[in-house]
Formats: C-alpha cells, sequence, structure tokens
C-alpha cells in the first residue's frame, strides 16, 4: 500500500508523526509532503526519518522536477491531506494548485482522503462550509474533524480525528474499493 500524506499549515500538522507510524505499523509505505506553512509545525527531517523517504517540499526544486505531481500520484493508492487547514480545503475547493499538496489533488485519479483539523469557528465558517460541499462534491472524502480540546484549550468542532481513526478510515475504504473490483 503507497500512501501520499500532504501536511498543511495546521497546529495538529504535529500528529502527522503519529500518522505516519500508524500506516507503518500497518505496513503501508508513506511519502510525506508539505505545504510551505506546514513547515513552521513539523519538519521534513522528522519526517524522512519516520518514512525512509525523502520528503518533497518544492515541487520546482531539482532532482524533483521529474513531474512531481504526476510522479507522486502514479504511484499512491490513495492521497491523504492530514491535517488540512481551512487555506488547503479553500484551493482544493477551487483547484487552485499553488504548492505540491494542491497540485497532487488535482492530477491525482486515486481517492483523496481530507481529515480538517481547525478553530471550530474557522471550521463553522460558511466560506469553510461551502468548500467542504464542493470537496465532498468533487469526490473527496471526508474524515472527521472530531469535537475535542483543542492548542488553545476550546472545547469545540475542528479537531483533527485521533491518527490511528484516520489511518483506519483510509485503509478500510481502499480495502473496500478493491473488493469492488
Amino acid at each position: 500500500m503507497e500512501i501520499v500524506l500532504c501536511i498543511s499549515g495546521s497546529i495538529a500538522a504535529y500528529k502527522s508523526a503519529e500518522i505516519v507510524r500508524c500506516f507503518r505499523r500497518k505496513k503501508a509505505d508513506v511519502t510525506c509532503v508539505l505545504t510551505p506553512a506546514a513547515r513552521h509545525f513539523v519538519t521534513p527531517l522528522t519526517l524522512s526519518t519516520l518514512t525512509g523517504r525523502p520528503v518533497p517540499q518544492d515541487m520546482f526544486a531539482e532532482p524533483l522536477w521529474n513531474m512531481a505531481h504526476l510522479s507522486l500520484t502514479e504511484k499512491a493508492d490513495a492521497i491523504l491531506m492530514a491535517p488540512a487547514s481551512a487555506d488547503l480545503l479553500a484551493k482544493l475547493a477551487h483547484g487552485l494548485a499553488d504548492d505540491l499538496p494542491s497540485t497532487l489533488a488535482l492530477a491525482a485519479s486515486q481517492p483523496v482522503f481530507i481529515a480538517p483539523a481547525m478553530h471550530e469557528g474557522m471550521w463553522l465558517h460558511p466560506a469553510t462550509q461551502a468548500n467542504v460541499g464542493l470537496c465532498k462534491g468533487y469526490g473527496y472524502r471526508f474524515i472527521g474533524p472530531a469535537r475535542g480540546e483543542m492548542a488553545s484549550g476550546v472545547v469545540g468542532m475542528g479537531r483533527l480525528e485521533e491518527p490511528a481513526l484516520i489511518v483506519d478510515a483510509v485503509l478500510s475504504a481502499l480495502k473496500t474499493s478493491r473488493k469492488k473490483r
């Protein structure tokens, strides 16, 4: 199983390391891709150490310019956006492709899963909810968010779903779709 994990600029990005570990425990290979904002929360070195793979950061960097957005999707069984910030959701909803994760989503022919994470006010904002609706209309599959305590200490809707639940949801959906083929 081959997963591309796209990490965006949410404080919940620190949980991406646990998402990687959960996938690896289930014998899935993971390539991590970061938005520029995600690099403020988690380092490529951490993710590379956990995956045993380089972490592409810039689609124009050498030697990645072998059409990284295409080469990464060719091998993947699924693309997972976790955590997906409000900014990433807006890009996905409106077909923007100005970084590697958003470009990967547009190029993907395999399932794209989105695990949102943001403050409750951002999650419930009508613009975000409209973006969620557009993304669902494109066939993107949502995992969460959950209700719970957030980094600010506020309890509300918008917390990243637990890493093990995210991984189980992705792998279960992939197994189900393979059985239908």
